[in-house]
């Protein structure tokens, strides 16, 4: 019960990981406008992985794509593959992960063949989960960079006023999107140690012996007289053996003769 219970749990936990990376993805809030030193402005910038866009005071918004990639920066580029990676590899994650499911049988499918696909779908998970988490990381490095230069610049030119950008509401989201998404395979893959066939966890183990390979053989018993064994046991020192007669048959004395 309790694998079933943390492989449908591992399931949950990446289904909301996946739809958060695709969530963040399509979001146009990576980097929003700093207004810490102009808090009242009539234009409101924040840009996405794919369109720029501005928001007037009056509620207009205008949002303009990114017509070309050759312009864009190697490492905006890297983001975007970065974060279409991780998605796809949590799509393919779910669809092997529903037929993994313990609770669902599709024909005779045995519980070695679900453990191989939970394990799967657990490793897929994982790299969608960290895939997601160094897109992010990677932006939001940007990020900084990009706002201590503005900051200096700014500084040194007195009266050069730039736009600085901070940290926007889709980069947390993809943060909180690619935690779930790994713990979701960390789930999936400790479900997988329970469905395991019990016989398949533990090799037999064979013991030879260190000599040469010894063979008992059984030969054919020799079947005696019924006085033979008796005779045997009476022979010691004072025993003398009966008188043979004429036709070679050996006399034995009567229990008269020892009276």
């Amino acid at each position: 019960m309790s694998t079933t219970i943390c492989q449908v749990m591992g399931f949950i936990v990446s289904s909301l990981g996946v739809a958060g990376c695709i969530v963040s993805t399509a979001m146009d809030m990576w980097s929003t406008q700093d207004l810490y030193d102009n808090p009242v402005t009539a234009v409101f910038q924040y840009q996405g992985l794919w369109r720029s866009c501005v928001r007037q005071s009056s509620g207009f918004t205008e949002c303009r794509p990114y017509f070309t990639i050759l312009g864009l920066p190697a490492m905006f580029q890297a983001v975007r593959a970065l974060m279409i990676v991780g998605i796809v590899l949590g799509i393919l994650g779910l669809l092997v992960c529903i037929f993994a499911l313990k609770c669902i049988r599709i024909g005779n499918m045995e519980d070695s063949a679900k453990a191989n696909l939970t394990l799967t779908s657990g490793i897929m998970f994982i790299i969608a989960g960290l895939c997601a988490i160094t897109g992010v990381s990677v932006f939001a490095n940007m990020l900084v960079t990009n706002f201590w230069m503005s900051t200096a610049n700014m500084y040194q030119g007195m009266g050069n006023v730039q736009n600085r950008y901070t940290f926007g509401s889709a980069l947390f989201v993809g943060w909180v999107a690619g935690g779930l998404a790994l713990v979701g395979g960390i789930l999936m893959c400790l479900a997988c140690r329970g469905l395991i066939p019990e016989e398949s966890r533990y090799k037999a183990v064979s013991y030879n012996a260190s000599g040469r390979n010894i063979s008992y053989r059984t030969g054919p018993y020799k079947v005696g007289s019924g006085y033979e064994p008796e005779m045997k046991s009476r022979k010691g020192p004072g025993y003398e053996e009966p008188a043979r007669s004429e036709d070679g048959r050996r006399s034995y004395p009567s229990k008269y003769d020892y009276v």
